[in-house]
């Protein structure tokens, strides 16, 4: 997929981000999805990075910068919903493990996050997903994010 993004395309916005995954705020890090190919099993969601995030008061508060893990956990929900859209609407996608995770460059209030996952392999227990995310078409995190399948029941 393309590094160009285009703020006008949108295919999924929050209404129904929220129909799809189970986290609310704060823990919702998806605003919504402008690009979804199924066929090549790739998604781009988009995060808005808004100076009032609670996590900015204290984490690094006078020089703000978003939580590495948080920006791993952005990927893994836009990952979640390639899954879900992927034909596995029955379940959800649970973290199970991060590889080769690299944080590249701070994200910072003000900063857009353009979140791309790759699937590499589904399953019905579950499967991984290459994603990085990008502010400015620079990449800022990237890694192999492992996931389980459960159902909602489970969770």
């Amino acid at each position: 997929m393309s590094d160009d993004h285009t703020k006008d395309s949108v295919l999924l916005d929050i209404k129904e981000i929220v129909k799809i995954l189970p986290h609310r705020y704060p823990f919702l890090l998806v605003d919504r999805v402008i690009a979804l190919n199924l066929e090549e099993s790739t998604i781009i969601g988009q995060k808005n990075v808004t100076a009032n995030e609670e996590f900015f008061q204290g984490h690094f508060p006078e020089a703000p910068i978003m939580p590495g893990v948080l920006i791993l956990e952005a990927l893994a929900q836009t990952g979640g919903i390639l899954i879900h859209q992927k034909g596995y609407q029955d379940k959800t996608a649970v973290l199970l493990n991060v590889n080769h995770a690299k944080f590249r460059k701070p994200v910072i209030p003000g900063d857009v996050l353009f979140l791309h996952a790759k699937g590499m392999h589904f399953g019905t227990r579950g499967g991984k997903v290459h994603a990085k995310a990008f502010v400015n078409n620079q990449i800022a995190a990237e890694a192999e994010i492992g996931f389980a399948l459960v159902g909602f029941d489970q969770i």
